[in-house]
């Protein structure tokens, strides 16, 4: 029986003045204005694949995931429909619309995708009441470049229609191919439904001797992990690669279903928010455990009694003990990559290893261009994210891999390690201070402020006094960086103090939130004598904090008594 083919229409629509990209090709917004507000979810995803030149879209293949968030199922259900109309030939699906960031990344490069949606809003709050997302990945499996982020906003501009083949539909849990006919198409538009971990799993096995990471846990002298998937995307992951794949008991991994709210908390792998898995390793069972965010880019490391190791410190660990990953023995290691305010830990392992460090705005985009110009092996952010040039993002099971890699090989405890690499390199003291859903005007003014002031020649050489600490200014600047590769210029990235002793302030934005701002304070300090490795971070820090805040008056000026978030 011949099908009846399935109309194609086009939508009379208005445009909005709101759907800027914030970075990554990326737009997050409280979850009821994707409910609400008509066409909202439409004209981005039109504007969207609009951004993909015609030539290139029509008959392609794109990879849609979600991290199952409240409102991904009908949101999928929307993308498929507006792809289907928009010419793409064949969308590849996780199966129930599930693949965390790293693996749409994966499988983006695997088959040579012309680029991928991705459903999420990070480690926000999920639920009726909290955030949603769409992000756009491009061919090379990485987050979309400013260029493509400006043109995605200029489009939804003056965007009048859109296109939709609304009674198309897909069955998610089906595994394998679905076919439709469309009106006024010549071939037939293809939905392969796929698992939502193999592909992934089969890249990680290239990467790393799993036989090593599978004795580590379950040999003779094995360790007890515990590993919170904070019910974001990971828990399939976690189940099939941790325990299943390496051995890992069942009940190692906890907060593994999925769930469109995360169970009521945000999935924010951190000490605020990771609780569960905190109070668990402070109990001294567990040798290692890591947490997740929702769509499986970021994570947290802890040790035994909930020894905790911060993203920089993480990231030269890493950097440090390459050589026990074969992927890095077999490919070398060409360069690192963090973002300015990632602590300068990273700078110490890469002096010593003789190879360049690239110091790029916040926005895992940034790495791509460096990655794939062979510029840099590893890369990572200070908001826990580490990733390699095995993708072209930020990896949070493959971080927590490879820690339990340096694990099987120097079979010495996560703190011992840590302790190990601050006696050699020195202790970068690090914090981060975040004001968040502040209103956006003030904050903007307490940035212009101190711009203006700390880049004022009168700031330079000045001196600080608090209590029996002197701090000299050395130089201060508004963060600008020039892309090695292409000569792209980034301006006003945050504002950088440097003292006299490599102590360091910065000052940013975050770009994640529409509705309310949110202003980040980052403290270090270097200490190179191991006598004085052992200090409480907000201790040693609490001098450069009152620095910071007599030059912002960020409390007086908001009314705020102290940060929302410390990590």
């Amino acid at each position: 029986m011949e099908r009846t083919p399935i109309p194609v229409l086009t939508v009379q629509t208005a445009p909005y003045e709101d759907q800027r990209p914030t970075g990554g090709g990326g737009l997050r917004r409280p979850t009821a204005l994707f409910e609400s507000q008509r066409n909202y979810l439409p004209n981005f995803v039109q504007s969207l694949l609009s951004s993909v030149d015609l030539r290139d879209r029509q008959g392609c293949t794109m990879v849609v995931g979600s991290d199952g968030r409240y409102f991904s199922k009908t949101a999928i259900e929307i993308v498929v429909q507006m792809a289907a109309a928009n010419g793409i030939g064949r969308l590849v699906i996780g199966q129930n619309g599930i693949l965390s960031t790293p693996a749409v990344s994966c499988i983006i490069r695997k088959i040579k995708a012309a680029g991928g949606i991705i459903l999420t809003a990070s480690h926000s709050p999920g639920g009726p009441g909290g955030e949603f997302g769409v992000k756009f990945e491009v061919a090379n499996g990485g987050p979309a470049p400013d260029i493509v982020s400006d043109k995605i906003y200029q489009i939804s501009k003056t965007l009048e229609e859109y296109a939709i083949c609304p009674d198309l539909r897909v069955d998610l849990s089906r595994l394998g191919r679905q076919e439709f006919d469309l009106e006024n198409k010549f071939k037939p538009f293809r939905v392969e439904i796929v698992d939502s971990v193999d592909i992934y799993l089969n890249l990680l096995r290239s990467i790393f001797d799993f036989n090593a990471i599978r004795n580590l846990l379950t040999g003779p002298n094995q360790i007890k992990i515990r590993i919170d998937a904070m019910n974001g995307v990971m828990g399939p992951y976690v189940r099939r690669i941790l325990c299943d794949e390496l051995g890992a008991p069942a009940n190692s991994a906890i907060n593994c279903i999925p769930l469109e709210d995360f169970g009521g908390q945000p999935p924010d792998p951190n000490l605020t928010y990771a609780t569960a898995l905190l109070e668990a390793m402070r109990g001294g069972e567990y040798g290692f455990g890591a947490a997740f965010d929702a769509d499986g880019d970021r994570y947290m490391i802890l040790g035994q009694n909930g020894f905790f190791v911060n993203a920089s410190d993480s990231l030269a660990i890493i950097a440090a003990n390459l050589s026990c990953i074969p992927y890095f023995c077999q490919m070398g290691v060409r360069g690192f990559g963090r973002s300015m305010p990632t602590s300068t830990a990273l700078d110490k392992v890469a002096k010593i290893m003789k190879v360049p460090v690239y110091e790029t705005p916040t926005g895992w985009r940034y790495f791509s261009n460096l990655m794939d110009s062979g510029r840099c092996s590893l890369c990572g952010e200070e908001s826990f994210g580490t990733g390699s040039d095995h993708l072209r993002e930020k990896d949070g099971l493959w971080a927590v891999l490879v820690w339990l890699s340096i694990l099987a090989a120097r079979r010495q405890s996560v703190e011992e390690i840590v302790r190990d690499h601050w006696t050699k390199f020195g202790r970068h003291y690090y914090c981060r201070f975040d004001y968040e859903a502040l209103e956006p005007r003030t904050a903007y003014f307490i940035m212009r402020d101190l711009e203006a002031l700390t880049t004022d020649k009168s700031f330079s050489h000045q001196q600080f006094a608090v209590g029996n600490n002197i701090y000299s200014v050395e130089r201060t600047d508004s963060f600008e960086y020039i892309d090695p590769v292409d000569g792209t210029v980034t301006k006003r990235q945050g504002l950088r103090i440097v003292f006299t002793d490599a102590s360091r302030l910065i000052f940013r934005m975050s770009a994640s939130s529409h509705v309310r701002a949110t202003l980040r304070i980052y403290a270090e300090s270097y200490e190179k004598d191991p006598s004085q490795h052992n200090k409480e971070p907000q201790a040693v820090l609490s001098p450069l904090i009152a620095i910071a805040l007599k030059i912002s008056q960020i409390h007086e000026r908001t009314g705020r008594k102290g940060p929302t978030v410390i990590t």
